[in-house]
């Protein structure tokens, strides 16, 4: 991604988490996300080279992404290669689709590209790759009621060549629109900096380009914002878009949105987009915070199960945890066979407030306005719901 500025228009810490509710069979997906299976794909992605548009490593990376999809069960007719040539450049965006329930002729589009300039490219865009193939992995057998396209561009660095490609040539052809998209999520460069850990996430908003589409865009930033810190523990900036895979569709009246990295690493486009220099753990955070957004965004289940969710229904997931917000007390409701049990408050980065044993009213007037995580336990399961302080 080619960022020489970036706006930032407004903190999102005032706008309302009511705007989505916590669902928790959302969190159970994005907890699913691995931290190994992160750092193995980042590392995999940095072992393949310079994949500069048209080279070598270039397609043995295209390879190895769609060889990551055949192992999780996708089939080859839910793959299409769109090969393009641009620029005296010849290569190939892999998109892989997955129907939606609802509406399937209706897509939401989570993208991000593969290629690099002079070094292995792992926060730019190894990160945004690593975060698509867990998103694609654990959804597979997920419903939603809209169609998801993952898509891998290629030529990005070279002037969004595939991006534009696909924008131009599939979405639209010959001036006529085939594909009716609600939405264009695009992940590029969320590696950050090992030397300097980030907690922080850039949201980007369509703030430029044909100003028709710039409120919807906004809007479904700030549910991205909101999504973030509902299924993840980073914070979040709005930030504008710029120069990236959805400049194309977002030229064309599409609606997009994405992420960036902050405080940016300034590795990008050098020998020093390492495996050694990005951060896996937050690499790890963020693909928690795109996982919940993109069940939002495409409206995954809540009740039907996909292969790798929790397969027989435990005791504590009928819990009821009220008001929401709370002012003073937090009552816990329980099913009746649960007797003894643990109540402890978090924050969102996962450091204990306090806990309490067998109390199903908890006090929580010392706690000030924000998002807490509260989590019940018992000997054998446990569950956590988010909860909002608002005095």
């Amino acid at each position: 991604m080619k960022k020489i500025s970036t706006l930032l228009l407004l903190s999102l810490s005032t706008y309302s988490l009511q705007a989505q509710s916590f669902i928790q069979a959302y969190q159970d997906r994005a907890n699913q996300i691995t931290q190994t299976n992160i750092t193995t794909n980042l590392q995999d992605f940095g072992n393949l080279g310079v994949k500069t548009t048209g080279s070598p490593a270039n397609t043995a990376t295209f390879n190895w992404i769609k060889n990551k999809y055949l192992s999780y069960g996708y089939t080859v007719t839910q793959m299409e290669e769109d090969p393009f040539t641009a620029g005296g450049l010849s290569s190939q965006n892999l998109i892989i689709t997955k129907t939606g329930t609802v509406y399937p002729n209706k897509y939401v589009i989570i993208c991000g590209h593969y290629d690099t300039i002079v070094g292995p490219g792992v926060s730019d865009n190894g990160s945004g790759t690593s975060i698509i193939l867990e998103a694609a992995r654990i959804l597979k057998d997920v419903p939603t009621e809209y169609s998801i396209k993952f898509i891998h561009f290629s030529g990005e660095e070279q002037g969004l060549y595939g991006s534009d490609h696909y924008a131009n040539n599939v979405v639209f052809k010959n001036g006529v629109r085939n594909l009716d998209i609600r939405l264009v999520f695009n992940i590029d460069q969320v590696g950050g900096k090992l030397s300097s850990p980030s907690n922080s996430i850039k949201c980007e908003s369509d703030q430029s380009g044909q100003s028709g589409n710039n409120a919807a865009s906004l809007s479904f930033t700030q549910q991205l914002a909101n999504c973030t810190t509902l299924y993840s523990p980073l914070q979040t900036v709005m930030s504008n878009a710029y120069s990236s895979d959805y400049m194309p569709f977002e030229a064309n009246g599409d609606i997009i949105t994405g992420f960036y990295e902050t405080p940016q690493s300034h590795n990008e486009h050098t020998v020093n987009d390492t495996f050694a220099n990005v951060d896996p753990g937050y690499v790890f955070k963020v693909g928690k915070a795109a996982l919940g957004a993109l069940q939002h965004f495409a409206v995954a289940s809540t009740t039907i199960l996909g292969v790798n969710d929790v397969s027989s229904k435990k005791a504590l997931e009928s819990i009821k945890i009220y008001p929401n917000p709370a002012k003073e007390v937090l009552t816990i409701e329980l099913p009746r066979k649960v007797k003894a049990f643990t109540v402890e408050i978090t924050d969102l980065s996962g450091r204990s407030l306090f806990s309490v044993e067998n109390q199903s009213k908890i006090n929580v007037s010392t706690l000030v306005n924000g998002t807490y995580l509260c989590t019940v336990k018992t000997e054998n399961e446990s569950v956590t719901r988010k909860v909002i302080i608002e005095k």
